[in-house]
């Protein structure tokens, strides 16, 4: 497998060098779409038109419960074996309805407007079905194993650059909006929802500019149903959908209240949450490249090792930012949060891509990438619900652990845990998340490495770096460590390989 696998690679490279720009700017045209449609905006532009708390977990449940159109699309790309054109053709249904949803900004009724958000989002991420599972498939059989880090890292770091840059200035636009125009906020956001039409069209335009390989025809063993049976009786592929199912119903239990939490209970205008998020994202990016050389030095679970538990242990923080109410730690907790947060997700979202698309068998990845996005997306979907339908039943509920001191003079009490509304969603998420991380120490890669040593890899190679701070160069080598020591390591070991072709 190995040695069929390397000799293919030199007739790809020409293809794979030509297809890697377009990747990333596929990527871009991704991220203006997805920053300016979902998350922070979108749960803003519900609230706007007075959405109740049911809408918002609908809202996000819609992405993930649509996903159950990948059935359809496994066998549709399949059967067409032309990933390219399903696409094309199913993002020219997906992209439109974005314009439908700026268009829903102009109905004078709320009611009938979020119904049409609703449905628009639901048309939109059923189709999505259809472009996320022919791309996970294509990019398995276009990009190699040694390179999908830095190829994706590189992908993903220009991304959360875009997403951060545009977001501040999304919100700067719809705050201008709301203080200066005398018009319905509501029509500002009909023009952002513009704006991500454009560069969802733009990732479906770059998306026609990558190779597709050929897609290997083998045998179906026991038809359709044989191939969705398949990933479940792979005992590591399993055990990884496993892992990813309870880690995506933790952070979609938790993440559709962060904004709201925010923007009803703490009462902090968006430009202060938009820049929050900024902030999350800058610290992605800078760490994006460093998680993804050490998942190509080591591997994607080694990466997990370590971030999947720092998120979990921001989402617990989250219980805290309120104590029952806001306090003078808030707004630093939160920038915490955030920062962590942001270091964590990058490597969870890069090392959960990567192991899935390297853990699926190449040239028949389509049904085991179908069928991990289809467990997921139910897992992510339901929690959504569950956080929609129970919401305003824990809005008037609190639990507190009191600590209390006696002396003879009297008592004095004191609360070491307060939880309310939002904060039960959070201590049930960082919960599930804590099972999350059972379930990937089960979980088999080759080269995976203790936690320690990729903690230590960071620490010697930051405090190289800080010995550098007198000179520019230096200063680079600080903010891009330890990538400089793993490419060159990389290098190392490919030279090797490319001697043992020659021989």
């Amino acid at each position: 497998m190995q040695d069929s696998e390397a000799g293919a690679i030199p007739a790809q490279s020409a293809e794979l060098r030509a297809s890697v720009p377009w990747i990333v700017r596929n990527g871009i045209g991704i991220q203006i779409m997805e920053t300016l449609a979902v998350g922070a905006f979108l749960t803003a532009f519900a609230v706007q038109l007075g959405a109740s708390n049911f809408v918002i977990g609908l809202l996000a449940a819609v992405p993930h419960l649509s996903q159950l159109a990948q059935l359809p699309a496994l066998w549709s790309v399949e059967r067409s074996r032309d990933r390219k054109r399903v696409y094309f053709l199913s993002g020219m249904v997906a992209r439109p309805m974005l314009l439908v949803i700026a268009a829903a900004a102009f109905v004078p009724n709320a009611d009938l407007a979020l119904g049409i958000i609703v449905v628009a989002f639901f048309v939109r991420y059923v189709a999505g079905a259809y472009l996320s599972c022919a791309w996970g498939s294509w990019m398995r059989d276009l990009v190699p194993d040694r390179l999908m880090g830095e190829i994706f890292a590189a992908r993903q770091r220009k991304m959360i650059f875009i997403g951060a840059v545009l977001s501040l200035l999304a919100a700067g636009f719809v705050d201008v909006w709301r203080e200066w125009i005398d018009l319905p906020t509501t029509y500002g956001y009909a023009f952002i929802y513009s704006l991500a039409f454009i560069g969802g069209a733009y990732s479906v335009y770059a998306g026609r500019r990558i190779h597709e390989p050929p897609m290997i025809v083998e045998p179906a063993v026991g038809g359709w149903l044989g191939q969705l049976r398949a990933p479940f009786q792979n005992q590591n592929f399993r055990r990884l959908i496993s892992f990813l199912a309870s880690w995506n119903f933790a952070i979609n239990l938790a993440a559709p209240f962060f904004t709201v939490h925010m923007l009803k209970r703490m009462e902090l205008n968006l430009a202060v949450i938009v820049g929050l998020g900024t902030l999350s994202q800058m610290a992605a990016f800078l760490m994006v490249s460093q998680w993804g050389a050490i998942a190509d030095r080591f591997s994607n679970k080694s990466v997990l090792s370590v971030c999947a538990p720092l998120f979990v242990l921001c989402i617990f923080a989250w219980t805290f930012t309120m104590f029952p109410d806001r306090h003078e730690g808030t707004i630093p907790l939160l920038i915490a949060i955030h920062i962590f947060t942001g270091v964590a997700s990058a490597g969870v979202s890069l090392a959960s891509g990567n192991v899935t698309l390297k853990l699926a068998p190449r040239g028949n990845a389509t049904s085991y990438l179908a069928v991990n996005s289809l467990v997921n997306s139910i897992a992510a979907g339901s929690a959504s619900m569950i956080g929609g339908l129970t919401a305003d039943f824990f809005l008037s509920r609190s639990l507190s652990v009191i600590f209390r001191y006696h002396e003879p003079t009297g008592d004095t009490e004191f609360d070491a845990m307060s939880f309310s509304q939002w904060d039960f969603f959070f201590l049930l998420a960082a919960v599930v998340g804590v099972y999350a991380l059972h379930r990937l120490s089960l979980v088999r890669e080759e080269g995976h490495v203790k936690e320690g040593v990729v903690i230590e890899t960071l620490l010697t190679n930051a405090r190289r770096g800080m010995r550098n701070l007198s000179t520019v160069a230096g200063l680079r080598a600080a903010t891009e460590f330890p990538i400089e020591w793993l490419r060159r390591a990389r290098r190392r070991e490919q030279d090797a390989v490319d001697r043992e072709r020659e021989d």
